[in-house]
């Protein structure tokens, strides 16, 4: 019976390398996985473990063809050139399509079809690509990671708090751990046709998220929710430019949407568990 080759790409970001190490906590095989990465010095250690580590990178596409040889399921982790993505992931699609693979995974952005979240856009252009491949796809459609939000605590520790403008909006954030298994479970999965799964954890809001960054760092910080147009002035004076500032407003104004909350219960039904709690999530960040 051959053996099914799993190749992920951005191999060396966080949720790529962590999709690897999960493949083979499964037991796959090392050699039937293929890690793609710009650079692949950084991921040495999967190396070591006997993975096919290779060069991949969106920005040249005469380095995917090569990078994907031999790979029946691809994963392509979404890219992180803001304006760019588009045409990046259609090149990774082609040679993937090119090479006959047997499906194609996508880590897209939760209620796709619906948001106002300014980062959609080339997420639903990606999967406009996708249907049209002519193989099957499953799309991974992720909610926020908690980490967006941990990643910034020593700035909510030195101010005190959380600034926002989301109206008490809930986020149906996940660790980046939990994304990453259930992404590797979709890769493992033999089911025929397209899949499409909205990804999200427990629902929670800026003032939830104070109270967990407060509990896990023994240091109090509350939430100040602001209009957005008031938020986006407070960026600027911080030293944000105004396309940035504008941008983050944007953001939050999806989550006062509930552009990025969901009752879908699909990262739970691919873990086989309940996604890991916020309080856990962030303590574990913030250890």
């Amino acid at each position: 019976m051959s053996t099914t080759t799993y190749a992920v790409t951005g191999a060396s970001g966080g949720l790529g390398h962590r999709v690897v190490t999960e493949l083979l906590s499964r037991g796959v095989e090392p050699s039937a996985v293929i890690a793609v990465a710009r650079t692949p010095e950084k991921i040495g250690d999967l190396a070591d473990r006997g993975v096919q580590v290779r060069p991949g990178d969106y920005a040249r596409p005469e380095t995917l063809p090569t990078a994907l040889v031999g790979a029946d399921r691809v994963l392509l982790v979404s890219g992180t050139e803001i304006g760019r993505r588009v045409e990046q992931h259609a090149a990774v699609i082609e040679a993937a399509r090119a090479h006959g693979v047997e499906r194609i995974l996508y880590t897209s952005i939760l209620n796709a079809d619906t948001t106002s979240n300014p980062v959609a856009p080339e997420h639903q252009a990606t999967e406009q690509v996708l249907r049209t491949a002519g193989v099957p796809v499953t799309i991974l459609r992720n909610g926020w990671y908690v980490e967006n939000y941990t990643s910034q605590a020593p700035q909510y520790l030195a101010t005190g708090e959380i600034l926002g403008a989301t109206g008490g909006g809930r986020i149906s954030g996940a660790a980046r751990e939990d994304y990453a298994v259930a992404a590797a479970v979709a890769l493992l999965d033999d089911a025929d046709g397209d899949h499409v799964y909205e990804l999200g954890g427990p629902a929670f809001t800026f003032d939830d998220l104070a109270a967990a960054i407060s509990s896990a760092m023994g240091t109090a910080v509350t939430h100040r929710d602001l209009p957005a147009d008031e938020y986006r002035a407070a960026l600027v004076g911080a030293g944000l430019d105004e396309q940035t500032a504008g941008f983050l407003a944007a953001l939050d104004a999806s989550i006062a949407g509930g552009d990025l909350a969901t009752d879908s219960d699909d990262l739970a039904r691919l873990l086989g568990r309940e996604p890991t709690p916020l309080a856990d999530a962030v303590r574990a960040q913030l250890a």
